[in-house]
Order: C-alpha cells, then sequence, then structure tokens
C-alpha cells in the first residue's frame, strides 16, 4: 500500500509539459537516473541517465538597466527562465508617449524590436513605477536566445530610454510555467460565437468545453471600472434582482485580472448578507476560473470557464444547454473594496432588453466590428491653453509635457515626453513684435510646427526655415548657437498629470533641477516681414514648443521680455531690444532624455 506522502500515480500524457520537484532536500548532483517506474511490477518503463558533473541550467543575473531618459532605472534584472525577465526596484515616470518593453538584435536597440507585454499581459504604453518588482515574459515562441537586448522603447519618436544586454551565454531553465506568469504559447481561441451586448462597450464570446462553458469579456472600461455577464434573475426580461453573473475587472491594486462570482439579491450595496455580493461574502464559493485577461487600446479583455452546474443551488443557476436562457449584462464603477458598486443604470451601461443566448449553439456570431477598433472619445479633459502676451520678462525651461491633457490636447500632435516651459507654464501661446531684439539660449525659432531641425537632411531640412538659434557650415549642416546649462521640471516620483484639472495642479508634482554651468546667449531680431505665426522649438528633437504670434511693433500691451531657453531664458527690453537670456543647453541626444 503506497504512504500517505506519496505523489499519485503517473496519469497519461501526450506531449505534455511537466516540471519535477526532487523530494526530502535532493538536488539534481544527490541522483543518478530517473526514471519511469512502476513499482507494483518492479518494470523500467524509461529512464534517462544524469551525468557527474553536469551543470544544471539556472536563472542568470544580469546589470540594471543602463539610465538614458524618463528617469528609468533598476536593480540587476534577472533571467528566470527561457521566456521571463524578473526586473526589481523598477522606477520609470511613465511620461514616454509611446513606451514599452522591448527585445531584439543588434549592437544597440533599434527600429526593429518587438514589444514585449508588462507585467499584466498588455500592451498599452507603459505606465508609471515606483521602486516595483515585476516579471514580464516574451511573446509566442520568442525566447532569450533569439534576442540581444532589452529595453525601455518609445516607438513613434524610436528613443531608447534604457536597456540591458543579454549575453549569448546564457544556460537558463526551460519556460514551463514554473514562474509567476503561466507560460503558454497558445494563441487566443478562435470562437464560433459572439455578441455585442452593450453597443461600442461589452462584447462577450464564449464556448463550451466538456462540463464548463468559457467565456470571454470585452469591455471598453477603465481601470476603475467592472464588467458583468450573467443569467437574469426572470427568464424573459432583463432583471438585475436574482441574478447570477460574474464581475470581471482589473485589479489596479493587486495588478491582476480577476473574475468573482456574484448573486444579486437586489440593487443595493452588499453589507454582506444581501445586496450586489460576490459570492464569498455570502458565504458561498467563488466557482469561476480566471483564464486570462489583457488590457489595451482602452479595452480590457478577460478569460474564465464556469462549471455549467455548481451544486450551490442558493446562489448559483445552472447554465442549460438544451434551450435558450436570458442574460443581463452591464458596466460599472469599482467601489474601495474592488466590488461591483450598487448604481443606478442608465440604457447604455446595461441590456435595457431581453437578450437570449443559447450555450451550447455555434456559429452565433452578430458582432460586427471589434471594440479595438473604435476610437476612444473618453479620457481626461484637456487643461486650457496658456498664454503669455504683454510681459516684460520670460524665462523658459524643460519640463514634462502633462500627459493627455497638457501638450498633446494644446498642439494635437503626440508629446515627446518633454517640452518648454515659458514662465514656468506649460507651453503658451506667447506674442512677440517684429523689429525686436531676443536674446535667447539653443532652442530656435522656425516656421515648422514640428521642429527638430537637427535630426532632418536634405529635402526634409530644407522645408523649415529658421529665423534664430541656427547657423550652418560649409556643407550646409545646421548647427545650434546657443550653449547653456540644462535645466528641467522633472516628476517628482510618476506622471500624475491625469489626476489634476488644471496645469498649476499638476505643477506641484513637479521639481525644478538645473546642471552645473552657465547660461548661453543668442540674439535675435524679429524681421519685418517674418509671418504671423512662428514656432519654439527644440534642435536635436521634434515637438517640444509651439506657437509664437508675430505682431507689429505697439501691438502689444506692455513692452515684453522672453526668456526662453533651454532651460531658463530671460527676456528684457531696453527701448526696442528684447532679449531673451536662456540657461540650458543640454539639447543633445540626452536633451530630451
Amino acid at each position: 500500500m503506497a504512504a500517505r506522502s506519496d505523489p499519485p500515480v503517473l496519469q497519461a500524457h501526450n506531449n505534455t509539459d511537466i516540471i519535477l520537484r526532487l523530494p526530502m532536500g535532493k538536488r539534481i548532483k544527490d541522483i543518478r537516473w530517473l526514471s519511469v517506474w512502476c513499482r507494483r511490477f518492479t518494470v523500467d518503463f524509461g529512464e534517462v541517465f544524469i551525468p557527474p558533473g553536469l551543470d544544471v541550467p539556472k536563472p542568470r543575473v544580469l546589470p540594471e538597466f543602463r539610465r538614458l531618459a524618463h528617469g528609468l532605472r533598476s536593480s540587476n534584472i534577472s533571467v528566470l527562465d527561457a521566456k521571463t525577465f524578473y526586473i526589481p526596484n523598477l522606477h520609470y515616470d511613465g511620461a514616454g508617449p509611446d513606451a514599452y518593453f522591448w527585445v531584439g538584435n543588434g549592437s544597440e536597440p533599434n527600429i526593429m524590436g518587438i514589444k514585449v507585454p508588462n507585467e499584466v499581459g498588455s500592451l498599452d504604453p507603459l505606465r508609471g513605477y515606483q521602486g516595483e518588482d515585476i516579471e514580464i515574459q516574451l511573446p509566442g515562441s520568442l525566447t532569450v536566445y533569439d534576442i540581444d537586448w532589452l529595453a525601455v522603447w518609445c516607438v513613434e519618436y524610436r528613443h531608447n530610454f534604457g536597456h540591458v544586454f543579454i549575453p549569448k551565454d546564457l544556460d537558463v531553465p526551460p519556460a514551463l510555467g514554473q514562474t509567476k506568469i503561466t507560460t503558454t504559447t497558445t494563441p487566443r481561441p478562435v470562437y464560433s460565437n459572439c455578441r455585442e451586448i452593450l453597443p461600442n462597450k461589452l462584447q462577450v464570446k464564449w464556448e463550451l468545453q466538456g462540463e464548463y462553458v468559457q467565456i470571454e469579456l470585452f469591455g471598453r472600461i477603465s481601470e476603475d471600472q467592472y464588467m458583468a455577464f450573467g443569467l437574469s434573475g426572470a427568464n424573459g426580461r432583463p432583471q438585475m434582482a436574482q441574478s447570477d453573473v460574474v464581475v470581471a475587472f482589473y485589479d489596479s491594486n493587486a495588478r491582476v485580472f480577476r473574475a468573482e462570482d456574484y448573486f444579486i439579491s437586489d440593487l443595493s450595496q452588499c453589507d454582506g448578507q444581501r445586496g450586489v455580493c460576490p459570492d464569498e461574502r455570502l458565504g458561498a464559493r467563488n466557482n469561476v476560473i480566471v483564464v486570462s485577461g489583457d488590457r489595451k487600446g482602452g479595452v480590457t479583455s478577460i478569460r474564465y470557464k464556469r462549471l455549467l452546474q455548481t451544486n450551490e443551488a442558493i446562489y448559483d443557476m445552472p447554465i442549460p444547454i438544451d434551450r435558450e436562457v436570458s442574460i443581463i449584462a452591464a458596466v460599472g464603477p469599482l467601489n474601495a473594496r474592488k466590488e461591483a458598486n450598487a448604481h443606478s443604470h442608465t440604457a447604455s451601461d446595461h441590456n435595457p432588453d431581453d437578450i437570449r443566448i443559447n450555450f451550447s449553439k455555434r456559429n452565433d456570431h452578430s458582432c460586427k466590428n471589434s471594440l479595438y477598433d473604435i476610437k476612444d472619445e473618453s479620457g481626461p479633459k484637456p487643461w486650457p491653453t496658456l498664454k503669455i502676451k504683454g510681459e516684460q520678462r520670460f524665462r523658459a525651461s524643460i519640463g514634462a509635457t502633462g500627459g493627455k491633457r497638457g501638450y498633446t490636447a494644446i498642439t494635437g500632435i503626440p508629446s515627446w515626453g518633454i517640452a518648454w516651459y515659458i514662465n514656468d507654464l506649460l507651453i503658451p501661446e506667447i506674442t512677440v513684435e517684429r523689429g525686436l531684439t531676443y536674446e535667447y539660449h539653443p532652442f530656435y525659432i522656425t516656421d515648422s510646427p514640428e521642429g527638430g531641425l537637427g535630426q532632418k537632411t536634405g529635402l526634409e531640412a530644407r522645408k523649415q526655415k529658421a529665423y534664430a538659434g541656427v547657423e550652418y557650415d560649409e556643407d550646409g549642416n545646421a548647427i545650434p548657437t546657443g550653449v547653456g546649462r540644462y535645466c528641467e521640471w522633472e516628476h517628482r516620483t510618476v506622471d500624475r498629470s491625469a489626476e489634476f484639472d488644471n496645469f498649476e495642479q499638476f505643477k506641484s508634482t513637479l521639481v525644478f533641477k538645473c546642471e552645473d554651468g552657465e547660461p548661453g546667449y543668442l540674439n535675435w531680431t524679429v524681421p519685418m516681414d517674418a509671418p504671423n505665426t512662428l514656432y519654439y522649438q527644440c534642435f536635436t528633437h521634434n515637438n517640444l514648443g509651439w506657437r509664437i504670434n508675430v505682431v507689429d511693433a505697439g501691438a502689444s500691451t506692455a513692452p515684453t521680455t522672453l526668456q526662453l531657453g533651454q532651460n531658463q531664458l530671460f527676456f528684457y527690453t531696453l527701448l526696442t531690444v528684447f532679449s531673451l537670456v536662456v540657461t540650458s543647453s543640454r539639447l543633445t541626444n540626452s536633451l530630451l532624455a
């Protein structure tokens, strides 16, 4: 008779990946062979011999991320297995507009890389991190043996925020699901059934799998919302009360996807006995198994399984497969407990009409479009445009862009992650007068709304005209003429622009820092034939500045001093002289880092 501590008898396996852990503290070097053995008949079904001195694959520790931009840093990164990286103490300000974990080949990170999902499997642009420990996993069949580096890379602006190289002599364990992230190369299932329950908000796909039904919900919801789907409390109409639903959401605190079994006795907050309650708070079980989750493009998708018959008569309804059944669906806010918040539903956030589904049916597919193709009209409201006119003195510096409320909302152009501040204001429109002289630093003045003359060549460079801050060498190459120290309004932690209704509140989350050095100076007299609209821009990178309104002499209400600079510019007016002093000049490749 087998002892209680013995493992279970082996079942049949067909091309299965399994992990064996040696018992009683044994190590690989302590054994000479491994076999599949029948104890009853003392028969060896097969074995493998382990050579003495075997160098067992093990995790490999790499250096930390190289620190190049946006506050990216970490502790030493580990390769846990052939697909999984462990990144401890990760810091990143989250201000890059299109940044991802990025892998590829070559001597340094480049545009020919591949996006790597974040720690929750999402391919959304990276959020900010403040000293967090995370694991990420290479997509598909890609392994660490196929790549030369791991980086944080801005796809839109082709910029490397930091990277670590992958040595060629790695000998790490195969990826068999032994890490926190479940290893899988299984593609997303192709469902024959799909219904759009809430127009442009919620789709449900399903298929029977033996005694289970597998369901995948796709919801255009925010991170503080849930999506719910289940059986109506009354057949023939959509009734929330007495319904049996699954509430699925992304838990932003734990950073995991969840699907919870709920029973709704009535539309009130759960008190542990009645209301919109998880089954577990009612003393029952959560009979839902989360299979996977993803969040990208404003869409949360969560796949889960549930038994057709759970044998919980009070809080779970059996899912019939011999007929249609009325369903209920909704989206709504999560409360502080990360539970569905009871609230009054509108016609757009629940199904007001009776919708019936036969869960055993196939090819019940009426979804016309993917939710990923729908433009997201939600999101934070933009801050008001800031303007400067009639000022006698201006100061220019570099700073954070303000996310979707700031630079992008003001200009209609995706931000690079850093922008000009004039008089401590984020890219204000400024007004200057023709004929006045300005003294400023290595930003330059141009007719281009994009800027970045230093990275333009040939016809592309000739498309824009520089009015100040640029000289040309004998070969016609543009050279910035101002040099000075670099100063920047930096995030104290991560980008929090979405939390604030105005720029001044957001600015309180920034800190102003300057490198050692002296300001540089450059003079510009506004030509009388200057166009009505010019732009202050960065010589090295695109899309940092904004609009200058050029007016005739005397049109301004007061003499103006513009201080524009890589970092700090001071303008002062003397008679008809407009002086701009710019203090900052790290406008090289690291300027916008």
